[in-house]
């Protein structure tokens, strides 16, 4: 099956293309950037999307594809959040969503299936409430970027398109992501829970978030959203002595929420001062096998491997 995966180019979006490759199907990585590494056997088109089809030869990667896998926007933990950086996290999402969707519309052969990624910010801060994929949105600006981001893949479905929205985690892998960020501390023991440590971390291993993809893609009777979690949320404080004895390191220094603030300022609010204890329930109960359901053991692998 051809997959086209736009923003196939980061630190999801390569391993799921490598996954894929190696199972098989051809795939398709839609970039901004032509400086990007390639996953094996995988083809590079670049596009810059404005909310249109447009003219441009990505939209005709769209017509004939079986799949589309919507990962792109701007990194959300990559800046402070101010007034033009929430525009841009806005604009890159709802733009390339809207893009992708103008061109199934176009397309004479439309693919079977949309993956939309989503976040678990979506619900907001419902501090240590169990929350599954029935759970209604939060308010804050994450909450309503998600909100924003989903409502522009929901078209696809009227145009004869299976949808699948996946609401993700924090995805663990030493080789990007917010593991990457946090290994210094510990390697300089001083690593530790951030603020109280008493917020949940809704964590997945990327090699269970590559699978979970992968097997949205190729069951037909998957639709609606998923949460892309593990089983077991834990706390700030679990997670960071999962990491400390993997690292064999201490775990014990906390980051103060008002050091946060003033290195992150209104992110520290929102994901890491705060938190979601967020299960997947719809992938559990429809017989997803979760590889890493717990920390100690994907933690371990996610820096070992």
């Amino acid at each position: 099956m051809k997959v086209v995966i736009a923003g196939g180019s980061g630190f999801l979006g390569r391993a799921l293309a490598e996954h894929l490759v190696g199972r098989r199907h051809d795939v398709v990585i839609l970039t901004r950037s032509g400086h990007v590494s390639r996953a094996t056997g995988s083809s590079i088109v670049l596009w810059d999307p404005d909310g249109t089809a447009g003219t441009g030869g990505w939209a005709r990667e769209i017509d004939g594809a079986g799949a589309i896998v919507n990962l792109a926007g701007a990194g959300i933990a990559d800046q402070r959040w101010s007034r033009r950086r929430k525009h841009e996290l806005r604009d890159s999402r709802v733009k390339s969503t809207r893009s992708l969707t103008a061109a199934v519309r176009a397309a004479s052969t439309k693919p079977s299936v949309f993956i939309q990624a989503s976040g678990v910010g979506f619900y907001g801060n419902a501090g240590d409430e169990i929350i599954d994929e029935s759970f209604p949105p939060g308010d804050d600006f994450l909450a309503q970027l998600c909100v924003g981001w989903e409502a522009e893949a929901h078209p696809v479905t009227a145009l004869g398109c299976r949808l699948v929205i996946i609401r993700n985690g924090i995805a663990l892998a030493r080789s990007g992501g917010a593991l990457k960020k946090l290994m210094p501390p510990f390697q300089f023991f001083v690593g530790g829970p951030i603020a109280t440590g008493r917020q949940y971390f809704s964590w997945i291993h990327r090699a269970d978030w590559v699978a979970l993809v992968t097997w949205a893609l190729e069951t037909p009777t998957v639709s609606g959203v998923l949460n892309g979690t593990a089983p077991t949320p834990v706390t700030n404080a679990e997670f960071s002595r999962a990491v400390g004895r993997a690292m064999h390191r201490p775990s014990w220094l906390p980051v103060p929420a008002f050091a946060l603030r003033i290195m992150v300022g209104q992110l520290a609010d929102h994901g890491l001062i705060t938190g979601q204890r967020v299960v997947p329930k719809r992938a559990m109960a429809e017989g997803f096998p979760f590889q890493y359901p717990e920390i100690g053991a994907a933690v371990e692998a996610a820096i070992t491997q």
